[in-house]
């Protein structure tokens, strides 16, 4: 399939859902001349992702439950590694970092797999368990109770763990970024933890692959007043990129 392409018609499909509600499989099709088979591929991506639920001939403007980490770290997976990357390259010896849960970071606690003399504090069963098995990697489990499709810690008790600690860097993740620039979340409990955990780091970098890109959820994230950057895989569309420009939020793309 070509990926700019695909890209294209699935921001047309959004762009429909959001302005419908539902689609047809015969309509988009017709409407973007291209078969009914690759407008259901298309279909079902957008549904991995949490943009749409599919229904009977088409699909349907998607739900505000969060995919699971499965379904996220199959979608992009490419992008995400990149960010991880890059966002890794930003991590010195000594360190004390938090990773935030999610498919993204879970990229960037693969590419600190052969750092020496980090400290790395999550809620992510996931990345502790990648990272606890690396010798240079010292790990701090934020505690609370697990959601299941996050697989990860959320509540009072992760963020009382985190007023014990001095962060360097905390790497967070967002469910979205509206048409306004606004990073967005699936629920206030993940809202809030996301921004305690801003908090508490010295320089915060987001990480957000273009799939973010317009994505509608329903919480607005509170942030704080200087992000050191927005670590992305492709340019964000213009309004959100005056969006950040206007809020001084550097935007660092990352490379294949």
């Amino acid at each position: 399939m070509n990926r700019p392409l695909a890209i294209s018609r699935q921001d047309h499909i959004v762009k429909a859902l959001d302005a419908s509600g539902a689609v047809s499989v015969s309509l988009l099709a017709e409407r973007l001349g291209v078969s009914r088979e690759t407008i259901r591929r298309d279909l079902k991506a957008l549904a991995d992702q949490g943009r749409a639920n599919i229904v009977h001939g088409g699909a349907a403007r998607g739900a505000t439950a969060e995919p699971s980490l499965a379904a996220r770290q199959a979608a992009n997976a490419s992008g995400k590694a990149a960010i991880g990357r890059k966002a890794a390259s930003f991590v010195e010896e000594g360190m004390v970092v938090i990773l935030d849960s999610g498919s993204t970071t879970l990229a960037l606690a693969y590419a600190l797999l052969e750092r020496k003399d980090i400290t790395v504090l999550t809620n992510s069963l996931p990345i502790a368990l990648l990272l606890c098995r690396s010798p240079g990697v010292k790990v701090t489990m934020l505690g609370g109770e697990i959601d299941p499709n996050d697989e990860a810690a959320f509540g009072l008790d992760t963020l009382a763990t985190l007023e014990h600690f001095r962060v360097d860097l905390a790497f967070i993740g967002v469910g979205g970024i509206s048409p306004e620039g606004e990073p967005t979340d699936y629920s206030r409990l993940a809202s809030e933890q996301r921004h305690i955990m801003m908090k508490a780091g010295q320089k915060v970098f987001l990480l957000v692959d273009h799939s973010k890109f317009e994505r509608r959820t329903p919480v607005k994230m509170l942030v704080v007043p200087r992000i050191a950057g927005l670590i992305v895989d492709k340019p964000p569309p213009k309004r959100i990129a005056q969006a950040f420009m206007g809020r001084r939020w550097p935007v660092i793309q990352a490379r294949a």
